[in-house]
């Protein structure tokens, strides 16, 4: 059974036990805890998915070795989308388009929204230097044509644009468009795009589990006092608030 599907079965009967609210002890919460069978070969695959996803090249290549674990991607290409994920972190997006359309030209080709993305991205990039003219042609230039095509595209221009109305744009509205976190959205959207083209999962597994982790304790609060993962870097588990 995948791991996935194991987790949800196990929690499923947790879930059972806990018809009504009662006290777990620690000692019988590890026993149900230890009672579950995951293979290590499941755990591996789940570590190799968040590295090749994440784009840990050579963390992969060495837990590939260290363990048997196949990828499900050539490792060579987490490379190509790497440095077109810096390229856009970094601000330079021109470069990234020609980066994106060397691995794949049908990327932007098929996905207008993301191509929409690193034009505004450009936009913004030279509003940032301070570049206000070329901002100003290139939003007429580039951008302008694609919001009249789409509603959404529009209405992401004219507030992206607003950022010119401000000398101070750290009292703009739309201020947080300079910030770096934009840079990385974009960048984040550029990388799944690329994975996706590679007939790869765009998110990583385990982010996902760990959410069913935290979403399933929320769950059986209702239902039970039990033990607790409230420090999910150390899984350590703390005995129930009585």
């Amino acid at each position: 059974m995948p791991l996935f599907w194991t987790v949800i079965h196990q929690l499923a009967e947790i879930g059972a036990m806990a018809t009504s609210k009662k006290v777990i002890t620690k000692e019988e919460w590890e026993k149900k805890l230890n009672d579950v069978k995951i293979r290590k070969e499941d755990v591996n695959k789940l570590v190799m998915n968040f590295l090749v996803t994440e784009g840990f090249g050579d963390a992969a290549e060495k837990f590939r070795c260290e363990s048997g674990t196949a990828p499900d991607i050539d490792l060579a290409t987490i490379t190509d989308r790497m440095a077109v994920k810096k390229a856009v972190q970094c601000g330079n997006v021109e470069d990234a388009i020609e980066k994106v359309n060397d691995l794949n030209p049908e990327i932007l080709d098929t996905n207008p929204h993301l191509f929409f993305h690193l034009q505004q991205q450009r936009f913004i990039e030279l509003i940032r230097n301070g570049e206000v003219e070329e901002a100003l042609e290139f939003a007429q230039e580039e951008l302008a044509p694609r919001g009249e095509e789409n509603q959404s595209f529009l209405e992401e221009l004219e507030r992206t644009v607003s950022l010119l109305a401000f000398e101070d744009v750290s009292n703009c509205p739309v201020g947080e468009l300079l910030n770096i976190s934009q840079r990385l959205k974009t960048a984040s959207e550029v990388n799944a795009a690329i994975l996706t083209s590679q007939s790869h999962e765009k998110d990583p597994k385990l982010p996902s589990l760990l959410k069913l982790l935290i979403w399933a304790q929320n769950q059986l609060d209702e239902k039970a006092a039990y033990p607790h993962i409230n420090e999910l870097s150390t899984a350590i588990l703390e005995d129930p608030a009585i």
